[in-house]
């Protein structure tokens, strides 16, 4: 069905038609660093797969729809990992493809490993102008077809981890690429800036606490999310996040069996738009047998 396209415009602000955020929002970041840092591949000492999908402000026609898939492995060969990084982000006749293929160096630093990582792929926007209904019906800025540009996109970060700590410091679209689509209209890709810290804390033998942060940049606006996590029984989290100026998430999830994972996270919004959030989450940890062992950190608990 066409829709209107006064709430394409509004979706729009959110969707980067020119320079404004291009990297979507995941709630459960902490469950998947690879996703905005190269360096974090082969971190473990597992094939790690993780799948997430996020339906944001539900109820909000032409809603944004989130899909992410990463998977990374220690390589040996290559003294450090590799990783492979798909997300789509759909918001109403809108849709962003992005790719990225990664590879980490990792050397031992102190009692923990670093890793230097970086990210090469590209970066695919669309619109079906077809399905759009112009306020003006002589309005040539309207496509009446599709559209599609893409462009080549890199990334680059830093991570290191212990048994108990994780620090990364990344950046994505670092040479801010330009995607022109076939209509001539341009966007512009901005650069992203990315900080994410977290710490197990044991409070007893059944009990720990899972403290953690992530901030996200673009240069001009800022989401920062502060995260607390407790763990029963090595088994049970619940959480919650303090999302500044925008809302709280609730957390929870499972460890179904050793390497088997699922979470959820339910986004209470707090701002104008009123309409919240919710997400899923699976991973899956292959482990591997290497000839020579690879010195990683990956905590049992989800680090």
């Amino acid at each position: 069905m066409k829709k209107n396209i006064l709430i394409i415009s509004i979706l729009s602000l959110f969707f980067g038609v020119a320079n404004s955020q291009q990297v979507p929002q995941f709630s459960q970041n902490m469950f998947n660093k690879l996703a905005n840092n190269p360096g974090s591949a082969g971190s473990s000492d597992a094939i790690n797969a993780t799948v997430l999908h996020r339906t944001q402000w539900m109820g909000f026609e032409g809603a944004p729809q989130t899909f992410n898939m990463a998977i990374d492995a220690p390589i040996p060969l290559l003294n450090g990992g590799l990783g492979l990084n798909i997300v789509t982000d759909d918001i109403g006749e809108y849709s962003n493809l992005g790719l990225q293929l990664s590879y980490a160096y990792r050397t031992d630093l102190g009692q923990g490993q670093l890793g230097l990582g970086i990210s090469a792929g590209m970066f695919q926007s669309g619109l079906d102008g077809g399905s759009l209904i112009p306020a003006d019906l002589g309005d040539m800025a309207i496509p009446t077809g599709d559209v599609s540009g893409s462009s080549m996109d890199f990334g680059g970060g830093i991570y290191f981890n212990t048994e108990n700590v994780y620090l990364g410091l990344s950046s994505l679209h670092i040479s801010e690429p330009t995607i022109e689509k076939d209509d001539g209209n341009i966007i512009n890709l901005s650069r992203h800036y990315f900080l994410l810290a977290g710490y197990i804390q044991d409070i007893n033998e059944q009990l720990s606490l899972n403290p953690s942060i992530y901030l996200k940049s673009d240069g001009s606006t800022s989401q920062l999310d502060i995260n607390a996590n407790l763990l029963y029984n090595n088994k049970i989290w619940s959480g919650v996040s303090y999302r500044l100026d925008e809302g709280i998430v609730l957390l929870t999830g499972m460890n179904i069996n050793e390497d088997l994972r699922f979470g959820l996270a339910y986004d209470v919004v707090l701002n104008k738009i009123q309409n919240n959030s919710i997400e899923f989450m699976l991973g899956y940890r292959f482990k591997v047998d290497y000839d020579r062992p690879v010195r990683s950190y990956k905590n049992p608990r989800y680090l």
